[in-house]
């Protein structure tokens, strides 16, 4: 199921990356993290609604960040649970 959840948002990533050039092609990064083009970051007066994308994109970047990390949470008490069992 956690596996599944995150093919949805890494799709999500891909879909988001596909809007702009300027986000990039990678789905571990925020966007933030990309030179932009120009002497500073674009703010919301500048790109309005690329500032919404991005703003949209990195919190897609973060719940896909929390989803593995509870998947890696899982999977480890899975491991050492089976352990035990093992064990014992």
């Amino acid at each position: 199921m956690l596996y599944f959840s995150h093919r949805y948002i890494v799709a999500w990533i891909i879909f988001y990356n596909n809007q702009d050039e300027r986000f990039g092609s990678s789905i571990w990064r925020w966007s933030y993290d990309y030179q932009v083009i120009g002497e500073r970051d674009v703010s919301d007066l500048d790109d309005k609604p690329f500032v919404r994308k991005r703003r949209v994109r990195n919190r897609t970047v973060s719940i896909m960040y929390c989803n593995f990390f509870i998947g890696f949470l899982v999977f480890m008490s899975f491991l050492s649970n089976l352990l035990i069992l093992i064990l014992t």
